[in-house]
């Protein structure tokens, strides 16, 4: 049975666009997964990769225009400039880390977060948001604040996990095999190789 190690940030686009393909998939293969937060901007800094700001205008222009591609392609709803984006990702993270620990329903509570950043312009880094996105997935919403110091340990953790990894970017896919694949566009082939045809 494979495992995946997913790596991602609550406020990626990509991560968003994915939908639920991955759980999808993983229990197409019998594959489980891990969700692991992690902080982008440390793994950028590590990786070469630059801040959304900080990278050219060409750059900035041509990630407009596929997010609206991605968008047309998956017909979710997504919000191109949402109203708290860039927003704090740790404290949705820290929420994360502590339902999976917890156990239930980890993918459901990782898309609510999303699509409340993507679909819903509600800012994920404000306790009210992250309490509803819990109560959403069947989670206890006190898990917002009892799981901040595990939550916070394990979002540094996973975070030097994925540079270790050689994780540059979100959403990042890494399979036990040694397998990787970065971005929603990419989940064909990691399903492919799920399936032993890459």
């Amino acid at each position: 049975m494979a495992h995946i190690d997913y790596y991602f940030t609550t406020v990626s686009p990509w991560a968003y666009l994915a939908g639920d393909r991955l759980e999808t998939m993983a229990a197409r293969h019998g594959a489980t997964v891990t969700y692991k937060p992690v902080d982008l901007g440390k793994v950028f800094s590590a990786t070469g990769g630059l801040p959304l700001k900080q990278r050219s205008q060409a750059r900035q222009d041509y990630r407009l225009q596929e997010l609206a591609r991605a968008q047309a392609k998956t017909g979710l709803p997504l919000t191109i400039h949402p109203a708290h984006f860039p927003t704090n990702p740790a404290p949705s993270s820290y929420a994360i880390i502590a339902a999976q620990k917890a156990g239930g329903d980890t993918a459901a509570l990782v898309q609510n977060v999303l699509r409340a950043c993507w679909a819903e312009d509600r800012n994920i880094a404000e306790d009210e948001v992250i309490r509803d996105c819990l109560s959403a997935a069947g989670f206890d919403p006190g898990l917002a604040d009892s799981g901040l110091l595990a939550g916070a340990t394990t979002y540094e953790a996973y975070t030097e996990e994925a540079i270790q990894e050689g994780v540059f970017g979100s959403p990042f896919y890494v399979v036990d095999s040694g397998q990787k694949f970065w971005g929603q566009d990419r989940l064909d082939d990691l399903e492919s190789h799920l399936a032993g045809r890459l």
